[in-house]
């Protein structure tokens, strides 16, 4: 049987603060990020609010883990 409320959880979407507490970042690093492109990260736009899919954020986690070391602040 397949639990629904998992595919929720990761399709949550995270404010910028919630999305940068979770990375352990601070949120003017997420926004550099985001202006920048320096980091590929996936923002979903709603409306003029910046928020990330936490599926996204699970998966830069886990291919930052697989090549070099994760970037710090």
């Amino acid at each position: 049987m397949h639990d629904h409320r998992h595919d929720l959880s990761t399709h949550r979407l995270l404010s910028c603060r919630e999305a940068a507490n979770f990375l352990g970042l601070k949120e003017s690093t997420l926004a550099t990020w985001k202006s920048t492109k320096r980091q590929y990260l996936p923002v979903v736009e709603v409306g003029r609010l910046a928020r990330y899919r936490m599926s996204d954020l699970l998966d830069y986690i886990n291919n930052r883990m697989q090549g070099s070391n994760f970037p710090q602040d």
